[in-house]
């Protein structure tokens, strides 16, 4: 499992699976709410219709029985007064819940106080008062429980909880309270939204009408949309996980193959191969020629290392050869002894040795010491004792390791002396933010070819093939070396003398 989505390809595919269920579950939760919403309010507009219809009746004095809201095939309506009597409800209506009253016999209003009878009508009522004082006690009983089992007007929004205006006679009220409930007409039970809106009448008082309209519509899309999205997600998740893993394993594959390549290189050791660049232009077509570009330095410096440890070995045997040989001459015949040769061969392999740990020290990065030197004082002092070099230079100081500068202002030195005709001289000037110390000669100087070979390690032009004259070939190599490391640069022109120009250029401290 871990092995599983330890690689980016799984864990690319997973990522891009979660955020499109995450916004799909997103999405139709909104889709559904937004759905449900407009077919209950659609369902509550076409129940407002049908009670207002039924109140502009009532308002026209229309009798409860001719009320055309009422028929069989119009939804669930209830006319209740403001007693809280149902006094007209739809036909076949059997069970209503979320109305203002859950009664479905209606029941006929109270005579008007306003209305008197006749003494001749009511001679007759006083004589049979005493027979039906037993129905009259049985019938406040049952208001009573009737009043006790009405069901409470379902809440309404923040617009209707305000007191409406009272109604004059015939005029319809603005304000209509939506409500959601159940109704069961001719044995079949079903959900509606349902609006109360009420009307003042000229006759029989404040009614209410209650109207609803069903919510199949609404229940069924609902479902519908849910059984789609149910199918569909699932199935566009699938799709996108399967496009994910396809797409990231072709743009991955280069980089298979980058893997693949560099170990056949670790394990061959052959830093000659390269990795496969892909012919796009992206992360990974960069990735591979920035590897092939580290494995061209690696070779480089590999390369290179290999031919310092054969030179230097080449360059140490001579002396330690030819010191061995007259050792042994003068073990066997002491009259025979070079002593200057030995000595020279000593001194000659001494320097050397001391090359060789230099340039080791500066190939392992060594940082110079940060110390304040005066070039134009060390240029004096390395300029004492040699015969032939002149010294014109002005205060420069620069920030480094003197020793270190010293032996590339010696090597210098040393090199100007090999191949002048007569003088070598030195200067040590000002150029803006940088010091330059110049060392030049008269001899037939350098060609412009050969002028960024010498700085290479072992290196001797053909006029100083000899050991004797020529040293080993590690002093500018060292020289140059040593300049990069203090920040700075060392290049060689043309003298105006017609000999070889060395300039050291490095920061002012």
């Amino acid at each position: 499992m871990n092995r599983l989505f330890g690689s980016v390809r799984s864990r690319a595919t997973l990522g891009a699976t979660l955020v499109v269920a995450v916004a799909l579950f997103v999405t139709g939760a909104a889709v559904l709410q937004a759905l449900r919403s407009n077919l209950t309010a659609e369902a509550g507009t076409q129940a407002e219709g049908t009670a207002r219809a039924v109140a502009s009746e009532l308002a026209a004095r229309t009798p409860y029985d001719q009320l055309s809201g009422l028929g069989s095939k119009s939804g669930p309506v209830q006319v209740v007064d403001e007693d809280g009597n149902l006094v007209a409800a739809s036909e076949d209506l059997q069970r209503i819940s979320g109305t203002v009253t859950d009664r479905v016999e209606p029941r006929p209003s109270s005579p008007s106080p306003s209305a008197s009878a006749s003494p001749s009508q009511s001679a007759p009522a006083r004589e049979d008062d005493e027979d039906e004082d037993d129905e009259d006690e049985d019938d406040e009983d049952d208001e009573d429980d009737d009043e006790d089992t009405e069901t409470p007007r379902s809440q309404s929004t923040p617009e209707d909880e305000e007191s409406e205006p009272s109604l004059a006679p015939g005029e319809t009220g603005r304000q209509t309270t939506f409500s959601s409930g159940a109704a069961t007409m001719d044995d079949d039970t079903a959900d509606y939204r349902f609006a109360a809106v009420d009307v003042q009448t000229h006759d029989r008082g404040l009614l209410t009408v209650s109207a609803g309209a069903p919510l199949a519509a609404e229940h069924s899309a609902v479902r519908t949309a849910l059984t789609v999205m149910l199918i569909g997600f699932p199935l566009l998740a699938a799709l996108v996980a399967g496009m994910t893993w396809v797409v990231t394993g072709r743009a991955l594959r280069p980089v298979a193959g980058i893997r693949e390549e560099m170990a056949a290189i670790t394990a061959s050791e052959d830093l000659k191969r390269r990795v496969p660049e892909p012919g796009t232009h992206d992360e990974i077509a960069r990735l591979a020629r920035t590897t092939n570009e580290t494995l061209a330095a690696l070779e480089t410096s590999v390369e290179r290392q290999r031919r310092f440890v054969a030179d230097a070995s080449h360059e140490l045997r001579s002396p330690i050869a030819s010191l061995r040989t007259q050792l042994e001459v003068a073990a066997a015949h002491p009259e025979l002894l070079d002593l200057d040769g030995a000595v020279e061969d000593t001194v000659r392999l001494q320097h050397l040795a001391a090359d060789l740990l230099l340039l080791a020290r500066l190939d392992a990065g060594e940082r110079p010491v940060d110390a304040r030197v005066d070039l134009a004082v060390l240029a004096r002092e390395e300029a004492a004792g040699r015969t032939g070099v002149t010294v014109d230079a002005e205060s420069a100081e620069v920030a480094g390791s003197r020793g270190q500068l010293a032996r590339v202002l010696g090597n210098l030195l040393d090199n100007g002396r090999r191949h002048a005709r007569e003088t070598v001289s030195v200067s040590v000037r000002r150029e803006g933010d940088r010091a330059v110390l110049a060392v030049a000669d008269d001899g037939d100087g350098v060609a412009e070819a050969d002028r960024e070979r010498i700085f290479e390690r072992f290196v001797r032009l053909d006029a100083a093939r000899s050991r004797d004259d020529g040293g080993a070939g590690l002093g500018l190599a060292i020289a140059r070396d040593v300049a990069v490391r203090h920040g700075g640069t060392l290049t060689v022109g043309a003298a105006p003398s017609g000999g070889a120009l060395f300039e050291l250029r490095l920061p002012l401290a």
